[in-house]
């Protein structure tokens, strides 16, 4: 209460409340005769607050003209109003006996300009007839005093609804606003007789620091006018982006006054942090103001983030399109089609335009032009309006295109005509009470054409009906479920503004699928809104310190650590692997290598007890016997493959496995030269085989083997193979192998072994059909072929595979060898030693084989 008048006018309600039925009409009224009202009676009368016209004290100081008004969107509102109440009206099966009425009045945005209106709503204004502005005509005593409001449809504003609430709440007058969304007010303690059509804040503030999220924006500006509606959705944003990782560049609170020295302390914060994402909580008009001050100063590369409250505000585009192209916002639920009220709002005409102010100024902004005898007092000053021609008559609403009459974003309206709705519902299942069953003291019920204000809002507050195939309820604090239309500002052809649908916000759905957007509907201005780039996989965020969480350093991860992703502020070990004893792979080779390794030990003992029969001793025994105990060097090698390499073992691992295996073939070699001198030897006058005795096998095994410990002897010497950690196969995982140092001295080691196959399988296929029950050259000539297809399969196997699998493959090439030598040589004679000893005799070794 800021005047004489309106405190006057607070001693009027408290008498007319708290006095006998007669004191409303003994009082006298001491106020400003207020004319600008719309009225219609009714059994229940439906009061209404709508922002008209902005108040003088929102308007940007320096301009000498006042603000564009805007009766033409909030006329579409109050239209909406008048339309719902009268469609109920017509209705059989929504409030028969009940007739609806409504009294709205112009709240002008602002605090007490609303709070006068509204205690005019609620106790009524003594009019005189001539000036009584009603859509009924009333006789006598009726025409002095209008019917009061039990319930007030307003405000849009956060601000002003609060202020309503504290006037009126200790009358228990119910308030549903249509577009107030704080989340303030959802404290049912602190205002019990609040309701909405417009879902809380709550949900639009999550929504938004999801989206901010989605699209990886860490760096942004939050600015909002100073308000109770800015300060708490800021309040609100700043700590649901926490979880997401989302830093705010910037939070400013702007003046409602947006005087230029307030311009410009906004526009040097804008200008001076490094966030292009901006993120808007205030009104249409104060959104206005900003605009124009960023085109002065040729601001570009913004991506604006509305709020609700200018979400679909489409004035905004003409002079701004530029700045505003690629704006998204959460625009509340969107009304597809009300059907009836396009044909509402076009069917005004001059005759009925006197009926209201509102109505009469409407039509003189839409077709600038003047209605005989009236002074319109928001025009843009009174000379250039006293110069507009007088309106002819014959103007029509379809000829022109106005906000008032565009029906495809029926949002705000959509929550006016629902909130109309609502009050209807609950008066109806008032209707329905049962006498003895009513929710009130004893069983009581309310009268639906006498009640009192509390007991309405009890009904209102169990509401739950259906809106145009929506369905509509409220939860314990008197607000809506959420549901939110993702828009974004696209440029048409033709230069005009389409608010294209790219998402969805649905605060019913589980929490990861509440938000749904279509990226490829977007339009996006050019912007990138950083604090600092995501770090990338090998590297760590180290903080800056003093700064927000959202500026930091990247730092490399130290050695043997690894980030795995995008922004992270650890670096983990890495994953060390090896062929390992203890894992099923290194298992199985290792019982592998230990059964070929028992099987040849088993085979020596084996010959050493038949060692005086015919059968050993024709086969060179002493090579036999040195071949197997090789050939157990051969499997045991395999095991120095598995466990964790070291530079030792890898330096023993190689040398082991070259000069076995040439120990091996260089006794094969030596065998069967044997046996082809042998039948050489048989030759008149040949004395070949004094060059194969004994000394010379022994001798030409240890040449043979003596070569590839040169070989080995001089990579060790010149580049050893030495145990590495190799990350480049996979950057999350050090592979610990053996890198051979020179590539040369291994592939020499594995040459040698092939030409010394190569040698042994040329000889052992020359004397594969010499005549002999027990000739051993063919059996060689298997295992020799054996012994080719495992090495040349294992080249290409062991170059393409990497880590422990390198090392599987190679045990594998190993032990398959072995075992090929060992079952190809050996298990024939096994056989016939332990099985048929009727051939181990030196008569059949005699016969000639057939």
């Amino acid at each position: 209460v800021q005047t004489w008048t309106d405190l006057l006018m607070f001693l009027f309600v408290i008498s007319g409340r708290s006095g006998s039925a007669d004191a409303l009409d003994n009082c006298v009224f001491l106020g400003e005769e207020e004319k600008n009202s719309l009225y219609e009676d009714g059994d229940v009368v439906v009061g209404g607050l709508f922002p008209l016209h902005y108040s003088p004290i929102s308007s940007v100081t320096g301009y000498r003209a006042k603000p564009t008004p805007t009766i033409s969107r909030a006329l579409r509102w109050m239209q909406t109003m008048t339309f719902a109440i009268k469609e109920i009206n017509q209705r059989s099966d929504l409030l028969p006996q009940i007739k609806l009425g409504f009294h709205i009045r112009d709240s002008c945005d602002d605090i007490p300009v609303s709070l006068r209106a509204s205690l005019l709503l609620v106790n009524g204004q003594p009019e005189s007839v001539n000036g009584v502005e009603s859509l009924g005509k009333h006789n006598g005593c009726a025409a002095i005093n209008r019917t009061v409001s039990s319930i007030i449809i307003g405000d849009a504003a956060s601000g002003v609804s609060m202020a309503l609430l504290r006037s009126l709440g200790s009358f228990h007058i119910p308030l549903v606003s249509y577009f107030a969304s704080c989340s303030c007010l959802s404290n049912q303690r602190e205002f019990p007789t609040f309701m909405r059509t417009m879902p809380s804040d709550t949900f639009q503030i999550r929504a938004l620091a999801r989206l901010v999220s989605y699209f990886s924006w860490t760096w942004v500006g939050v600015i909002g006018v100073e308000s109770d509606y800015a300060r708490f959705a800021i309040q609100l944003f700043l700590q649901e982006s926490v979880q997401y990782g989302v830093c705010a560049a910037y939070t400013y609170f702007y003046p409602v006054v947006l005087s230029q020295h307030a311009l410009d302390e906004l526009m040097d914060v804008i200008q001076m942090s490094s966030s292009k994402v901006i993120m808007n909580f205030s009104s249409e008009s104060e959104m206005q103001g900003i605009l124009r001050e960023v085109q002065r100063r040729n601001i570009s590369g913004l991506q604006w983030i509305a709020s609700e409250a200018w979400a679909t505000a489409k004035s905004l585009w003409e002079k701004s399109a530029d700045l505003l192209m690629g704006t998204l916002g959460f625009a509340i639920r969107r009304a597809v089609m009300i059907p009836g009220l396009k044909q509402h709002l076009t069917s005004l005409s001059p005759s009925h335009i006197h009926e209201s102010a509102f109505l009469a100024e409407f039509w003189e902004e839409t077709f600038k032009c003047r209605l005989n005898g009236s002074v319109n007092s928001h025009s843009h000053g009174v000379d250039s309006y006293l110069d507009r021609p007088l309106c002819e008559g014959t103007e029509d609403l379809g000829d022109v295109y106005s906000p008032y009459s565009d029906v495809t974003q029926l949002r705000v309206s959509y929550n006016v005509y629902k909130a109309v709705y609502l009050v209807a519902h609950a008066l109806q299942d008032m209707s329905n009470c049962n006498v003895g069953k009513g929710p009130f003291l004893n069983g009581t019920c309310a009268d639906p054409k006498n009640f009192k204000p509390w007991q309405l809002i009890h009904y209102m507050k169990r509401a739950n009906f259906s809106s145009l195939g929506e369905k509509i309820n409220f939860d314990q604090n008197g607000d809506p479920i959420a549901y939110y239309d993702l828009l974004n500002w696209q440029k048409r052809p033709d230069g005009s503004l389409h608010l294209v649908k790219v998402g969805f916000y649905d605060a019913s759905m589980l929490a990861g699928r509440s938000l749904v957007i279509n990226d490829s509907a977007i339009q996006w201005p050019a912007f990138r809104s950083v604090c600092s780039d995501s770090c990338p996989p090998g590297s760590r965020i180290v903080r800056r310190k003093g700064e927000p969480i959202c500026c930091f350093d990247c730092v490399p991860c130290a050695e043997g650590e690894v980030s795995y992703m995008t922004g992270v502020n650890l670096c983990i070990p890495k994953t060390i692997e090896y062929l390992s004893y203890h894992e099923f792979m290194g298992i199985l080779l290792c019982v592998a290598s230990l059964l070929g390794a028992c099987l040849s030990i088993s085979i020596i003992a084996t010959f050493y007890t038949y060692k005086d029969t015919p059968l050993v001793r024709a086969n060179n025994m002493e090579l036999s016997f040195l071949l197997l105990v090789f050939l157990v060097v051969c499997f045991l090698v395999g095991l120095l493959f598995i466990g964790r390499p070291s530079d030792w073992l890898c330096r023993i691992r190689y040398p082991a496995f070259g000069i076995s295996f040439a120990l091996c073939i260089s006794c094969l070699l030596a065998k069967t030269a044997v046996v082809l001198m042998a039948f050489r030897a048989t030759l008149p006058g040949s004395n070949v085989m004094k060059w194969f005795g004994a000394k010379q096998q022994r001798a030409s095994v240890l040449l043979g083997t003596a070569i590839q410990v040169l070989i080995c002897l001089i990579w060790l010497l010149t580049s050893p193979p030495q145990a590495t950690g190799n990350t480049h196969y996979h950057s999350a995982t050090i592979i610990i192998e053996c890198v051979t140092g020179s590539e040369v001295g291994f592939w020499c080691v594995l040459g040698y072994i092939g030409i010394l196959a190569c040698m042994c399988f040329v000889m052992a296929f020359l004397a594969r059909k010499l005549p002999d029950n027990f000739n051993e050259a063919k059996f060689i000539t298997f295992s020799m072929l054996i012994f080719f297809a495992v090495w040349v399969t294992f080249i290409p196997v062991y170059v393409s595979t990497a880590g422990k699998y390198t090392v599987a493959v190679h045990i594998f090439a190993i032990l398959a060898s072995a075992f090929g030598l060992l079952f190809c040589i050996f298990a024939p004679k096994c056989y016939i030693l332990m099985l048929k000893p009727e051939k181990n005799s030196k008569k059949h070794i005699m016969q000639r084989g057939k």
